[in-house]
């Protein structure tokens, strides 16, 4: 395990400075991954329960909203396959931000591992998907051909700006929770 980033087989999170458009698309999703598990490593429930000033956005509902994402990402837009437990089971009309509203309710190992288990899952889809036609191959929605889904580099540079977002309010937030700052992980 990379402890930097507390996750197993972690890739180097510094973008190469001379890659193709793979490696650099990858490099500056994995920089976004860990600096987010860096901003959320090793906290307790009341960590990352913990909100800042008149937003109840937390930590822990970050975690469980970017495990959703991760899967929403590489399963949906990617491939083109239905939505993954226990995304597929929720009312999204009732509540649209269940992810983030839930995660009080989960213990900080149920966070963590959901979270790390959806970026394992996700970066084994994107190796697949990149062996298949690299960063212009087209999602494909296997039961309707019609639908057209976007490209894994659309769905790469996605992802890059949902964490590079969320990594703002992680910073914010628990820098609150004990003083932690900076912005990138400990190398």
């Amino acid at each position: 395990m990379n402890e930097q980033a507390g996750q197993p087989d972690q890739p180097d999170p510094e973008p190469p400075l001379a890659g193709d458009e793979t490696a650099t698309l990858l490099g500056f999703l994995e920089r976004q991954r860990a600096t987010f598990a860096w901003k959320t490593r090793g906290l307790d429930a009341a960590g990352l329960r913990a909100t800042l000033g008149r937003s109840s956005l937390t930590l822990g509902g970050l975690l469980k909203h970017l495990a959703r994402f991760e899967d929403d990402m590489s399963t949906e837009w990617l491939h083109g396959r239905r939505q993954l437990p226990p995304w597929n089971a929720v009312d999204w009309d009732a509540d649209p931000d269940w992810d983030l509203n839930s995660a009080s309710e989960d213990s900080p190992e149920q966070l963590y591992e959901r979270w790390r288990d959806a970026v394992t899952r996700s970066r084994a889809l994107f190796a697949e998907a990149l062996m298949e036609g690299g960063p212009g191959r087209q999602g494909m929605v296997t039961s309707n051909p019609s639908i057209e889904l976007p490209s894994l580099r659309y769905i790469l540079l996605n992802m890059i700006e949902e964490y590079a977002r969320h990594n703002g309010h992680a910073d914010l937030i628990r820098e609150s929770v004990d003083g932690l700052v900076g912005q990138d992980p400990p190398g």
